[in-house]
């Protein structure tokens, strides 16, 4: 059976892969002009056009995203990059807190499973840390899907165009 909509815990993965997606190839087309090797810059450029290819994809789920009464369009655009840069260290934050926590799970050494734990937690209360940044500047409305997924898209139209 086909659905015409998509269930709220896949619209939040949607929303995962296509704000980190956008906030890569942001990245990606910010460094590649300064790759000097011309093998490296070659995989760089590869990496960009497989990533606005990814973007082009994800977004076509967007109008099957689940609706709710909705507040008007918030237009804020930010013209600075400060909601960019926060959104990039949230996503490494997020990868590091998983990297830690795979990495636990393969420790034998007690002392190194002491420090991976150490550092796991750290890592944990830097995330709430730039969570709550962004969160207290608009810059990530986690508690209105709507917001967050059109943030989304316009983050992810921004990427395709630079």
């Amino acid at each position: 059976m086909q659905r015409k909509h998509l269930a709220w815990h896949e619209t939040l993965e949607l929303h995962e892969l296509t704000a980190s997606t956008a906030n890569n190839l942001i990245a990606l087309k910010m460094h590649v002009h300064d790759i000097v090797d011309p093998q490296l810059r070659a995989l760089y450029e590869e990496m960009i056009r497989a990533q606005e290819s990814n973007l082009k994809e994800l977004l076509q789920f967007y109008s099957m995203a689940p609706t709710e009464a909705r507040n008007n369009k918030s237009k804020g655009e930010h013209e600075d990059m400060t909601g960019f840069y926060a959104g990039h260290l949230l996503g490494m934050s997020k990868a590091c807190i998983k990297n830690y926590a795979a990495a636990i799970t393969e420790t034998a050494t007690p002392q190194l499973r002491d420090t991976f734990t150490k550092q796991l937690n750290h890592a944990i209360k830097l995330h709430a840390k730039i969570f709550n940044f962004m969160l207290e500047r608009g810059y990530y409305p986690a508690y209105d899907l709507h917001k967050m997924l059109e943030n989304d898209k316009m983050m992810a139209q921004k990427a395709l165009e630079l």
